[in-house]
This record gives C-alpha cells, structure tokens and sequence, in this order.
C-alpha cells in the first residue's frame, strides 16, 4: 500500500469514547490493507431515539460506499458498522474485479489466422 487512508472519526453530541476509536481505528487499518483502493474513512457515532448511531462513508478508487448501523451500546453500533462496511467492500471490491471478466466471457470467441 503507497500511503494509508485518512481515517475521521466523529462523535456527535457524545462524549469522545476513546476504546471505541481505537476500535475503529484498528478496523479502519485492517480493511485498508486488505482493500488497497481506498483513500478515506468518515464515520460518525451519535445519538439515537433509543440507541446509538454509526453512519460511514468510504471513498477511494471507483469506491464509493457509503453504510449505516444502529444498536442499543455504542461499540455494539461500532461493531456492526464495520461488520457491514467489511461486507460491502467486498461486494464492491469483487464486483470491479469479476464483472469485466463476465463481460469478456460473454464476447464471442475471437479466431486466431489460417485456422
């Protein structure tokens, strides 16, 4: 990987939970090495009516993917966030790479000279 991904997170109108960012953090790192194509991380916790909130938004080389998660704890929220951002990137990761292979195995064969 040439340069690591600028990672922002916010915590809006809540107090800063610090193991909760070192969490996401770690995930944050971990998702980047494993999907090289990413330059930023936007995630934002905040209050819900009965929970909490976690919004992200991924953006890099044709990604854009952005994903939401809500759960009664904050780290539960955090956790399903980048459970499901983990997911997403994948489908999206894997629908740039095979899609153009699907695309070539739809053309017709092409024939090489005097054969």
């Amino acid at each position: 990987m040439a340069t690591k991904p600028v990672v922002a997170i916010s915590f809006k109108d809540i107090a800063v939970n610090e193991s909760v960012r070192e969490t996401l953090d770690l995930a944050c790192a971990r998702l980047a090495e494993e999907f090289p194509e990413i330059t930023r991380f936007e995630l934002t916790l905040s209050p819900d009516g009965s929970g909490f909130a976690a919004h992200a938004h991924v953006t890099g080389r044709n990604t854009d993917v952005p994903t939401h998660a809500q759960a009664p704890e904050i780290g539960e929220a955090a956790h399903a966030l980048v459970d499901k951002l983990e997911r997403q990137l994948r489908k999206v990761h894997d629908k740039h790479i095979f899609s153009p292979r699907r695309d070539a195995q739809k053309d017709p064969a092409k024939r090489r000279n005097g054969e």
